[in-house]
């Protein structure tokens, strides 16, 4: 078990206290870690993702890959262009962005789109989703112009009728961030963790919060590993072992699936197939926490103020859009599919400049180091991207899932 939170950090006191009350009212006073989560982050006054101050870029507690360069969201829109034509060019073509955080990848996307594939860009009817009030009213404040003009539109997931959609619904390190269960193997059975209050804790005192093991509280955590095919009672996992659970990623793409009239679904996240995910040796699970630019694994210090993310199982969402009716197209690490869609290209031109191009060496290696970042192994480059379709033709493969020898490369 992880240590409860330490009355000397700099937690979210209010959001503390809300959580506090959250568990003394529950009769077994103990809450999901899932729920702790999910308040954390997104508690409406207090979360971390309530609060308007920088939490994303160089000034916060993490960047992703649309504030690294522009790059990442202009070969996007090289990919949207094409699923436009592999649709037929439909008018509107919904491109619905799922957690926008700042709206900078909407702005390159759309800037990218007005400028290399106009008839495109005028049929792009840009749908937000967004819970956070706090990000929703900073894209708001970024894409005004286009918001203005009726390009950009916010919309709550009750107010798109279901089979509505017909486009691309994406997700850059969006999945992540959702709230998840924990769970860990004592005495060769399946239970669930839960947060509560250290028992000495006095009425006046900053509350600390402690880990207790009991019950699964859904049996859908049972049925998860079904899904995936994961055996944890089995010999090969050791008592004591821990890990998660992404019961919001399920419903998630179950929603996403049953507005999706026609077209794909891209979501690029850090993540491993089912079985790198709950390898044995991963006797801790992924479970990470952000804090002034660095990581931990104490959720339970900087309440509110610190992210919280797990790893992304793709066997899950690939399966449970199975389940949902739609059929996966491929999965491939996102250095692979920026290649494809043309990021080799721009490293060349970077290389071999044109004749009469003034340019400052420092600015280009600057840039190359940029646009490595987007595609090295070690870094930005190994985050998965999971391509999923629906009324579609399966065998016309998106460019970004296409490998050299189909790219004509080779």
């Amino acid at each position: 078990m992880r240590p409860g939170s330490s009355d000397l950090d700099d937690s979210n006191l209010p959001l503390c206290d809300r959580l506090s009350q959250r568990i003394v009212a529950d009769p077994q006073r103990r809450i999901s870690f899932a729920e702790f989560m999910a308040i954390a982050l997104y508690d409406p006054d207090y979360g971390y993702y309530a609060t308007p101050s920088p939490r994303i870029g160089a000034a916060g507690d993490f960047y992703t890959s649309p504030h690294l360069d522009a790059a990442f969201g202009e070969l996007l829109a090289e990919q949207f262009a094409e699923l436009w034509h592999l649709l037929g060019a439909p008018h509107p073509f919904t491109l619905v962005e799922m957690g926008a955080g700042q709206g900078i990848l909407a702005v390159d996307v759309l800037r990218y789109l007005y400028r290399e594939h106009y008839a495109c860009f005028e049929a792009v009817d840009y749908v937000i989703v967004e819970i956070s009030a706090a990000m929703r009213a900073e894209q708001q404040h970024q894409l005004k112009p286009l918001a203005d003009s009726g390009q950009v539109r916010w919309c709550r997931w009750e107010e798109m009728p279901p089979d509505s959609v017909t486009g691309c619904f994406f997700s850059n390190e969006l999945v992540d961030a959702f709230p998840v269960h924990q769970v860990a193997i004592a005495q060769g059975q399946l239970q669930e963790i839960y947060v509560t209050l250290a028992p000495e804790e006095a009425a006046d005192a900053t509350p600390r919060f402690i880990e207790t093991l009991g019950d699964l509280s859904t049996l859908r955590l049972a049925e998860y590993f079904e899904l995936v095919g994961v055996d944890l009672l089995s010999e090969r996992y050791p008592d004591g072992y821990r890990t998660e659970v992404n019961l919001a990623a399920l419903d998630w793409m179950q929603t996403v699936a049953d507005r999706l009239h026609r077209g794909y679904v891209l979501t690029i996240d850090y993540g491993y197939p089912a079985q790198r995910y709950y390898s044995p040796t991963r006797t801790t699970g992924t479970l990470q926490c952000y804090y002034q630019h660095a990581h931990h694994s104490n959720p339970y210090l900087h309440i509110g103020r610190q992210d919280l993310t797990a790893h992304v199982d793709f066997t899950a969402l690939e399966r449970q859009g199975d389940r949902c009716g739609l059929d996966t197209l491929g999965f491939v690490p996102q250095g692979l599919f920026l290649m494809a869609l043309g990021l080799g290209d721009r490293l060349a031109a970077l290389s071999h400049p044109e004749p009469g191009t003034e340019a400052n060496l420092a600015e280009i290696l600057q840039q190359r180091d940029r646009l490595q970042s987007l595609i090295d192994p070690l870094r930005l480059g190994n985050f998965g991207v999971l391509v999923q379709g629906k009324g579609i033709n399966a065998a016309a493969l998106p460019k970004g899932l296409q490998t050299p020898t189909q790219l004509g490369v080779v």
